[in-house]
């Protein structure tokens, strides 16, 4: 039997890192980033070039009363090492489910992680390798979104794959509303109208230009993005 042709060649996948945690108050679940790796390991092994940017929440979030009063560059800065954090847990669990992975932080920890080089980047993901980008974009200012615009953008992927705790955007919150429906598909205006805030204001801006769609869709979904990768009608899909 012939294997379908995935819809996507190369994806940029955007976790939170509060999608690590499970159903923990904080830090990472063991069996949440296992589970998350396996379907994550699917589509690679379908041929799809994966490049993840992670966020930092499930750390942050620990140490946030702390930051109250700090200056806000300060604590963009330790959210962007959280991320660092985040991304050497999703590789090595990426290592052990028989991936090669490497980790590439926007800010330079060379001891650690190797620098983010947009050529490096390209060739890993030509090579087969997963590709983790840390520490968001480098500046304080950025949400880990406007990361996952950028590097969309800079490494050419086709799509953006927002993962998150719900199967897409809908017309209003599913856990209050139980008429609520999915959007099978928007456009990049009429998600502005309506205000759904898929991404941050800049990150969203930055897909439009580029023409970059974005699919929100959720990861606890077992098997969703691999139905993502294969062109399903699974989450939401935003276009230009």
């Amino acid at each position: 039997m012939t294997l379908a042709t995935p819809a996507h060649k190369r994806i940029l996948l955007k976790l939170s890192g509060e999608a690590l945690m499970g159903d923990d108050a904080f830090g990472i679940n063991r069996a949440t980033i296992v589970r998350m790796v396996e379907e994550i390991a699917e589509v690679t092994r379908l041929g799809v070039q994966v490049a993840v940017v992670i966020g930092g929440g499930n750390i942050f979030r620990g140490v946030a009363g702390g930051s109250v009063g700090m200056d806000r560059a300060t604590a963009d800065y330790m959210g962007m090492l959280a991320t660092v954090m985040n991304a050497l847990a999703l590789a090595d669990a990426m290592d052990k489910q028989g991936l090669t992975a490497r980790v590439m932080s926007a800010i330079g920890i060379e001891q650690v992680v190797e620098p983010y080089v947009r050529p490096k980047a390209l060739q890993y993901l030509e090579e087969g390798k997963v590709v983790v980008f840390a520490a968001g974009t480098g500046n304080p200012f950025f949400t880990t979104d406007t990361a996952a615009a950028l590097r969309g953008a800079e490494i050419g992927a086709e799509v953006v794959l927002k993962a998150t705790k719900v199967d897409g955007v809908y017309t209003a919150d599913p856990m209050k509303d139980p008429s609520a429906t999915r959007y099978a598909k928007l456009t990049f205006d009429e998600a502005m109208s309506r205000n759904l805030g898929i991404l941050d204001a800049t990150a969203f801006a930055l897909c439009r230009d580029q023409k970059l769609p974005i699919r929100v869709f959720s990861i606890v979904k077992h098997g969703a993005l691999k139905r993502v990768v294969m062109g399903e009608d699974e989450g939401t899909l935003v276009y230009a």
